[in-house]
């Protein structure tokens, strides 16, 4: 005979199919435990917040299939349940200390953990998972992490198998008595709720394993190890972030008489034998959330953070702190809820609270804002547009969201501001919603059609404008063609608009027909172009891929433009070098041919400039400053640029964008207009980006009357650009541990930021000073958390920083070429972060550890370039009152 041991090692051997099996009439006692742990990531486990649940576990064997030996249904009761502290604590830091597992759990719940579940294992694999129908969801899903550890297969391979993580793919190592499971968890099917942010530098990035050990012995399991690790990082700061793990581990310790089996030939008929309320169950864990008991209400929460919500407190961190807070709050209102706070809020609040409403981006959200603003009613104009461009940047717009503002549009809008900023807007939530696969969504393809349709009806100039501007912000292919007419047939701000608009897509969507436009609009093939187009056009065809005759014919060109253009276009070809740009390559290659590259080309004057260079370098994330000026060759500023973007190995994103425009002022001074610009109305506004959303512009003067009137009447005070919150980073999961519980990951990054910009003019001093502040703090919150119902375990970490960047231009144009100073500085700026860990009890006891750390970080002047210091020393050298020690 042979015997059962040896038949199991040959089905090892031959690769047999067959499962682990149970002898008859016996009870197999194991231990068992489930540990969590939840830390930093580069954390030791010795100093985590967590938990262990252990307990005893019976098995026996209750009934085998008579035709088919693989089909067993087995009965698992747990037993003795306790609850402890993860990691060894002192008692007056031990939450659990003097308190039974029955007041921990409570007794219904405990009772529930404790009656027994049936499987019916077909091969090694759980075809059916009995338990009782009104069980807690949560003792449910314990039992699903421990009856998913019994299924595995006794050969080498893959297999998509499902357990309490889903359906998932799962590949087995099986040498001689041992076994490994790798559970692929990304590929797990299950039912997720959650978000993420629109742009990836922005977002958090996850990484899961699963592995699980089984030590066989006599056919059975006599040892089962599991692990499970959960990594999440910000992406803009990897030091940031957060790791859950969790254990299990059933160890054999004794086999023992047991019961016998019960006779039978069908499955169903056994189990109505054994206990008729047992019924089938999936064995994929179910959704479960715990009640917050005494959670604040909404109006209660707002009224603890309303002070830090006043507008000249918008700079401040505790400004974005208050603010992601009450946005996760809104998210558990309903409508009536956050319609009582908004009916009777005070002027000066409400804007912060429609930002905050917007925010949250639930149904209800929605809803409320949608009644709450009658676009027919001007004197709310102010709150209408923080509330669309909220909607702009929203992290995961809706197509409702969408659907909603298209029908507005289509309605009665008493400000025609408000009606130029819902149609830039919807252009941003277009290409969002197309970054995420939903541009055949019916709210996109309308909403597109839309623009579209209208941009091509348009009469009046400022109806062209407004669409080229939501364009701008959408980025569709189906645009180009437009826009290349735009910008090539219309005359000075349409068509520098649609050249900029042109100028945002990515460079694989400019066909050799946007680079054979580019090329005639700044050659002047057909008809004279303005410098602001044909600068805008030459940044194009070197930003994508130029050939090396498109290069060669660009450098040909300097010394045949107009003044400041020619110092321009120098400046910019001297930055794609300093910078090591992508066509500096075929610049240099270009720059060998001595017809190109020659003195009198290369040492033409004037005050124009372009200039690149870095905020700062790190290992996951660097920002990038560009500043370019560009003036008329009367010395008149046309044109001021200053971006910011950031970006990672896998992404951008275009942080800021800062554009002073004048034109047309010329004859203020007596000056001669330059080549193409003798009939350009007088004319200056401000233009901005931020994260990637085109704002609409601001005006600072139209006309020659306006000018004069704003001449004689101005203070120099700056002109509000942007003024509200922000929610940046906006990443929410839920994680189903294959132990049981359902941990969440939530961060959150908010920003409360004030640009202002302002442009003083003096003819008796025959100077002009433009100046850009941005004023920004941002706050960001993570909190990674365990919840078993009966105690959570989790980790909070925040950072805040508080800085302002400051831009300020001063131009002398009493003589040529005149004097231009740009500056540029970070002030001193404080830098927080604090980790909090905590274990907590539902009746309030809780453990918590703090840690944190303040600095200061130093201020910084950025040089810009050399002949920048030059010129600044002259400016404040020819000023006997200079309070600058700049440079």
């Amino acid at each position: 005979l042979v015997n059962s041991k040896t038949l199991f090692v040959f089905a090892f051997q031959t690769g047999h199919t067959t499962g682990p099996s149970l002898n008859n009439d016996k009870l197999y006692k194991f231990a068992y435990s489930a540990e969590v742990y939840v830390d930093q990531v580069k954390a030791s486990l010795q100093e985590s917040a967590g938990y262990r649940i252990s307990s005893g576990v019976d098995v026996n064997l209750l009934w085998r299939n008579p035709d088919n030996d693989d089909d067993q249904l087995i009965k698992i009761t747990i037993r003795d349940v306790q609850v402890e502290n993860v990691n060894e604590r002192p008692a007056a830091k031990n939450i659990f200390k003097g308190k039974s597992t029955e007041k921990i759990i409570g007794k219904e719940h405990l009772e529930a953990l404790q009656r027994p579940m049936v499987l019916e294992l077909v091969r090694g694999k759980v075809k059916n998972f009995y338990s009782y129908e009104n069980e807690p969801g949560f003792t449910q899903n314990i039992k699903r992490g421990l009856a998913s550890l019994f299924q595995l297969q006794l050969h080498s391979g893959a297999a998509r198998e499902v357990d309490i993580s889903g359906k998932c793919n799962t590949t087995y190592n099986v040498r001689q008595d041992q076994v490994t499971k790798i559970k692929a968890l990304d590929s797990c099917e299950i039912e997720k709720q959650g978000f993420t942010s629109h742009n990836q530098i922005l977002d958090v990035s996850t990484k899961a394993t699963s592995a699980t050990i089984y030590v066989l012995e006599d056919s059975f399991i006599k040892s089962i190890k599991a692990e499970e690790n959960f990594v999440l990082l910000l992406n803009s700061r990897r030091k940031t972030g957060a790791k859950i793990v969790s254990k299990q581990r059933l160890e054999l310790k004794s086999v023992q008489a047991g019961p016998g089996l019960i006779a039978g030939k069908q499955v169903t008929s056994v189990i109505k034998t054994l206990d008729s309320s047992y019924i089938a169950m999936p064995l994929v864990a179910e959704p479960v959330k715990s009640e917050c008991k005494k959670c604040p209400s909404l109006s209660e929460h707002w009224q603890s953070i309303r002070e830090h919500m006043y507008p000249e407190k918008l700079s401040k961190a505790e400004a974005a702190r208050s603010f992601l807070s009450f946005i996760q709050n809104i998210r558990k209102a309903t409508k009536e809820e956050i319609l009582q706070i908004i009916r009777s809020e005070n002027k000066e609040l409400l804007p912060q609270v429609v930002d905050a409403v917007t925010f949250a981006q639930t149904p209800a959200s929605l809803e409320t804002m949608l009644e709450f603003l009658d676009f027919k009613d001007a004197s709310t104009s102010t709150l209408q547009e923080r509330f669309l461009y909220a909607c702009g940047f929203a992290s995961h717009p809706s197509e409702m969201l969408l659907k909603s503002l298209t029908a507005k549009f289509k309605g009665d809008i008493a400000n025609e501001e408000i009606r130029e900023t819902l149609v830039i807007v919807m252009g941003a939530l277009i290409r969002k919603l197309c970054d995420r696969e939903g541009c055949k969504l019916p709210a996109v393809v309308e909403a597109k059609r839309l623009i579209l349709n209208r941009l091509e009806k348009a009469k009046k100039d400022d109806n062209v404008r407004m669409y080229l501007l939501a364009l701008k912000n959408a980025l569709v292919p189906e645009a180009i063609p437009l826009l290349l007419k735009y910008a090539e047939s219309e005359e000075g701000p349409i068509s520098n608009l649609a050249a900029t608009a042109l100028q945002r897509y990515d460079p694989s969507f400019l066909t050799k027909e946007v680079k054979e436009t580019m090329n005639r609009i700044y050659h002047q093939n057909r008809k004279v172009h303005e410098k602001t187009v044909r600068t805008t056009a030459a940044a194009i065809i070197l930003n994508s891929n130029p050939s090396y005759m498109e290069v060669k014919n660009i450098l040909l060109s300097i010394g045949e433009l107009p003044l400041e253009m020619n110092k321009y276009m120098l400046s910019m070809i001297q930055d794609i070098l300093h910078f090591e740009m992508p066509s500096s390559k075929t610049v240099r290659q270009v720059l060998k041919d001595m017809r190109a590259h020659n003195y009198d080309r290369f040492s033409k004057t004037g005050s124009s400039s372009a200039y690149s260079g870095y905020i700062t370098r790190g290992p996951d994330v660097s920002s990038t400053y560009s500043l370019d000026i560009l003036y008329s060759g009367s010395g008149i500023l046309r044109r001021s640029n200053m971006n910011i973007h950031i970006f990672n190995r896998n992404a951008e994103l275009h942080a800021s964008q800062v554009v002073i425009e004048a034109q047309g002022l010329e004859s203020i001074i007596a000056a001669t207009p330059d080549e193409g610009e003798e009939n350009l109305d007088s004319f200056a506004g401000m233009s901005a980006i931020l994260f990637d959303v085109q704002l609409r512009p601001v005006t600072f003067f139209q006309g020659y009357g306006d000018l004069m009137s704003k001449m004689f009447s101005a203070t120099g005070d700056p002109i509000n650009v942007v003024k509200g919150l922000l929610l940046l980073t906006d990443y929410s999961q839920e994680i189903q541990l294959q132990s049981g519980p359902r941990a969440s990951a939530e961060f959150l990054g908010g920003l409360a930021i004030d640009i202002s910009g302002g442009m003083e003019f003096s003819l008796w001093y025959r100077e002009s000073k433009t100046n850009v502040k941005n004023r920004v703090a941002m706050f960001i919150a993570g909190n990674t958390e365990v919840d078993s119902f009966f105690v959570k375990t989790g980790m909070e970490t925040t950072l805040e920083v508080e800085t302002t960047l400051d831009f300020i231009s001063t131009v002398q144009f009493s003589e040529y070429p005149f004097l231009v100073c740009m500056q540029m500085d970070r002030v001193e700026s404080p830098f927080r972060r604090y980790v909090t860990k905590y274990e907590s009890l539902p009746s309030g006891r809780r453990y918590t550890a703090r840690r944190g750390k303040a600095e200061l970080l130093a201020g910084n002047e950025y040089p810009l370039h050399q002949e920048n210091s030059n010129m600044c020393r002259k400016v404040f050298g020819a000023k006997s009152d200079s309070s600058s020690n700049w440079f």
